[in-house]
């Protein structure tokens, strides 16, 4: 991580750990997803953007990454000047989000549902400044904060029915890092199109890592000990599954290096990235990715940013869903060779019936719209 990327401000003690629970994401509507913006401004602007990341920092190869190369890229289109704030544990979030305050943000942008408290708190101490978080929504809403969250088990639908689609040995297994709505929709999701596949095809492939019925499973605990991550792979692949989608941050990573020493063993495994397309954002497992459950948070950040910007700032929360491309499953790439033609018309096809309401797929920790 570059040391440009690291917060400027002297942290302090005072704890920001937010609480988890399913009302957060309990929504009463949603907005229509924001337009892109393609046109470059010439001069500086007066406009400040800032933003916050969790404990897994701007470099996790995942969402928080994913969502400040989103503030980067205003920056670069809209001629924003941008703040940065990396958390190192949760009893930064507060200290981290008042020096963005301190700092004139007009705009700032916190990532992750464990910021989703201390997010709530600053704002309603300062109601003349704007905030976005993504991946928490508020039941009642907060007046200056918007909520950038997404319908994931869609999308993690398909990544389910293309792991049972593609398995050799039958078995495909899915862990969390904490059990929060934002990693069990993944799950959820995953464990539904295995079902699906299932029944479709007449199969049993086995899911291992999480029952959707007892919404209880396999948990690291936290999103920064690989090795744990790791461990957990392990006890995968030794109960037979080649196929892992983890849901933790940059404790993928460790299901990855788990993985990577299975498949330099001569197993055939393969690894599902979350977030963003772990093809490109986790190029030293490219070799073994299958495919990745995305969020569009680059793109929601960006433009969260300039209807700011633009004196349009709304607190209705943003939903991305399979219909308005928020979230997506990532291309095959390297993989594409070893996807039968037939399975990858049967997922466009799931795709169409998600996107249009033919087929429902359903979470407990879904925004409700």
């Amino acid at each position: 991580m570059k040391n440009s990327l690291r917060a400027t401000f002297k942290r302090g003690s005072i704890a920001g750990v937010a609480t988890a629970g399913a009302a957060a994401l309990l929504l009463t509507g949603c907005g229509a997803a924001p337009t892109a913006s393609s046109t470059a401004t010439a001069t500086a602007s007066d406009y400040t953007g800032c933003i916050v990341s969790d404990s897994g920092g701007f470099d996790d190869q995942s969402f928080n990454q994913s969502s400040y190369e989103g503030l980067k890229k205003a920056e670069k289109d809209l001629g924003i000047k941008v703040n940065q704030a990396e958390s190192k544990t949760n009893n930064d979030f507060e200290p981290n989000l008042r020096a963005m305050v301190t700092a004139g943000c007009d705009l700032t942008v916190t990532v992750g549902f464990l910021l989703g408290d201390a997010t709530k708190a600053q704002a309603e101490a300062n109601p003349n400044s704007h905030f976005a978080i993504v991946d928490y929504g508020y039941d009642p809403a907060v007046a200056n904060v918007k909520p950038i969250i997404y319908d994931t088990a869609q999308a993690a639908f398909l990544a389910g029915y293309a792991a049972a689609g593609t398995t050799k040995t039958g078995t495909v297994g899915t862990f969390g890092g904490i059990k929060l709505p934002t990693v069990t929709i993944f799950m959820d999701g995953f464990v539904d199109g295995v079902k699906y596949y299932n029944e479709k095809k007449s199969k049993d492939v086995k899911v291992l890592g999480w029952d959707k019925a007892k919404q209880d499973g396999s948990f690291t605990g936290d999103f920064e000990k690989q090795d744990k991550g790791k461990q957990l792979t392990q006890n995968f692949l030794d109960q037979g599954a080649d196929i892992v989608m983890p849901v933790a941050g940059p404790v993928g990573k460790g299901a990855g290096a788990a993985l990577k020493e299975a498949k330099a063993a001569g197993k055939d495994v393969k690894l599902i990235w979350v977030d963003s397309d772990g093809f490109l954002t986790a190029p030293e497992y490219k070799d073994l990715m299958l495919t990745s459950v995305m969020k569009q948070m680059g793109e929601a950040v960006e433009n969260v940013v300039k209807e700011d910007k633009d004196g349009k700032f709304n607190n209705t929360p943003y939903v991305g869903t399979l219909a308005n491309d928020g979230v997506q499953l990532a291309p095959f790439h390297d993989m594409d060779s070893k996807v039968p033609a037939e399975l990858k018309t049967e997922l466009d096809q799931i795709k169409k019936d998600i996107a249009d309401g033919t087929l429902k797929v359903e979470s407990a920790a879904s925004p409700k719209v």
